[in-house]
């Protein structure tokens, strides 16, 4: 993958997790980071900062939008479980 393919996330230890720019854009808050015409310096750096979010929980996140892309693509799972996880996601990304 291509460094301009690719996003890099850390955690409040400082942990990086470098995922798909198409992974990451599965949350809107971070597609707005990145994509916004005010020029987020986040969308210049290709790295978003998560001061507030542990590395576990991060790590889970990034598991969440590979997971995500899979049921977008067609592959077959659990519809509670994609619920839970929007609303664990969601519920995360408003104590920022």
């Amino acid at each position: 993958m291509k460094k301009e393919e690719t996003v890099k996330l850390i955690s409040a230890e400082g942990f990086e997790f470098v995922i798909s720019k198409e992974a990451a854009m599965v949350s809107q808050t971070i597609r707005n980071m990145l994509t916004s015409p005010g020029g987020f310096a986040e969308s210049q750096r290709g790295e978003v900062r998560f001061p507030e979010i542990s590395t576990v929980i991060l790590e889970k996140i990034c598991q969440y939008f590979y997971w995500s892309l899979q049921f977008v693509n067609g592959k077959e799972t659990d519809h509670f479980s994609l619920l839970l996880g929007c609303n664990f996601h969601e519920y995360l990304m408003s104590r920022r």
